[in-house]
């Protein structure tokens, strides 16, 4: 008798520990959000900055794969605060002027403008995307709420597009502070911006040349040629041969046409509010002694003048066991200095002739005081530098080869006429800032799948 009784209350811990588990109820209150939103499930997710050093903007990517819930539709999907004030009710002036798609009245925390993404394109979202501002080694938590959800609208701060421009296929990428495109399939352009706007859609939509936007929305300030320009990659087949690289667009097949040549197709992977990214898929590398095949991923980011580049390859046949990874940018035209430190390479120039003279229509020539580009490898990568005269002149590094075949680097770049980073110093210090949080982002933890106690 005594034993049955033994494990009738083992039994009924058991449950009441399970039951425990999934109805796990936080210090926090639940976030509503007008009359009709009232979630009644949600995930406690914890951000940590890692830094000494505050972090405005902070990218935070949560896995799906990481969640103990991960059936959820994408539009049920909210991330609250519940350390920022609640939003009031809005006025009849805001509602008639903004719709009704804005945010009515809030407690409990407020709702942080997110994306979801599905990155390999299944249908099934991958990653939730949110930015938030950090103290130093700040811990902070965040809320993922789950319940159907209407409101809420936002600008978009970045943009992305896949375009027929200048004859021929183009990516585009930007934020409203630094532009990209790849005119060459590998080797980045860059646009700069005289005030924080997106440009893309009107430079390919017009076709107009990024050397004669309207005033306003800034000018290509690239010129790259044969170089690495804003940022390209590279196999380096012989590492002790740093001046000769392997390189797609430039192997011994170029122009012979597609079915010999290195082929390209792209693709918009998403497009705002927050981040956009376009994918490369380089394939039929032939550089005469290996054959390559990859995919890669750039990203704008929302208030960054930077972007992120993943490489991953799906074949690598080199010609022999030791072969490096490689990045580079070029040395910016009129490169008067340049900072080449642990993964960092900067390259700045003076009175750079952004646009050349069009003898055509008696154009003159655009003048740019200063220009920098920047590239940051992580250190993890093990980056090693070296300048090269080859390909126009570069700053590049070589890393090993990883297990999984892939690695990522972050470009930048700024210019006299923008409205940030528009010098040598404030530059620099943004590079070196950003390449501390580029090694150190956010740690995330995620916790508990809690139910709404009735």
């Amino acid at each position: 008798m005594f034993l049955k009784f033994k494990k009738k209350i083992a039994v009924l811990s058991v449950i009441m520990l399970s039951a425990g588990m999934a109805n796990a109820q936080s210090k926090s209150g639940w976030y509503t959000e007008g009359k009709d939103y009232a979630p009644t499930r949600r995930i406690k997710i914890n951000v940590t900055n890692p830094l000494a050093i505050p972090v405005k903007g902070a990218p935070v990517v949560v896995q799906r794969k990481s969640l103990p819930f991960q059936n959820i539709p994408e539009r049920w999907i909210g991330v609250v605060d519940p350390s920022l004030p609640s939003d009031p009710e809005p006025t009849a002036e805001e509602l008639k002027k903004n719709s009704g798609y804005v945010r009515r009245k809030e407690t409990n925390g407020h709702y942080v403008e997110l994306q979801v993404d599905d990155k390999d394109k299944d249908g099934i979202w991958d990653e939730i995307f949110f930015m938030t501002d950090l103290k130093a080694r700040e811990s902070r938590d965040f809320y993922i709420y789950i319940d159907h959800y209407e409101r809420g609208m936002y600008e978009h701060e970045v943009h992305a597009a896949i375009a027929n421009y200048g004859r021929h296929t183009v990516p585009l990428w930007e934020s409203k502070d630094m532009g990209w495109k790849l005119w060459y399939p590998h080797d980045v352009d860059l646009h700069g911006k005289r005030a924080p706007m997106l440009t893309a859609y009107y430079e390919y939509s017009t076709n107009k040349s990024g050397y004669y936007m309207p005033w306003e929305m800034g000018t290509d300030i690239m010129t790259v040629a044969t170089t690495f320009g804003a940022g390209g990659m590279a196999v380096f087949e012989n590492p002790n041969d740093m001046e000769n690289p392997s390189r797609a667009y430039h192997s011994p097949f170029k122009n012979k046409g597609p079915f010999d040549d290195t082929r390209y197709t792209f693709d918009v992977v998403y497009n705002g509010p927050l981040r956009s990214m376009i994918k490369v898929t380089t394939t039929n590398w032939n550089s005469g002694k290996g054959f390559y095949e990859l995919d890669q991923y750039y990203t704008a980011m929302a208030g960054k003048s930077w972007s992120i580049v993943e490489t991953k390859f799906n074949k690598f046949l080199p010609p022999n066991a030791d072969v490096n990874f490689g990045a580079g940018i070029r040395k910016i035209m009129n490169e008067y200095t340049s900072v080449n430190k642990k993964g960092i390479a900067i390259s700045m120039g003076k009175d750079v002739e952004a646009r050349i003279p069009d003898e055509d229509i008696g154009e003159e020539v655009l003048r740019v005081p200063w220009q920098g580009i920047g590239l940051v490898v992580r250190d993890k990568y093990k980056p090693e530098y070296k300048s090269i005269k080859n390909f126009g002149g570069n700053h590049v590094f070589k890393m090993p080869v990883t297990a999984d075949l892939s690695y990522e680097y972050m470009i930048l770049g700024a210019w006299s006429f923008g409205e940030v980073n528009n010098n040598e110093k404030d530059f620099v210090k943004y590079v070196e800032d950003e390449s501390v949080k580029y090694n150190n982002p956010p740690v995330i933890k995620v916790s508990e799948f809690e139910t709404k106690a009735k």
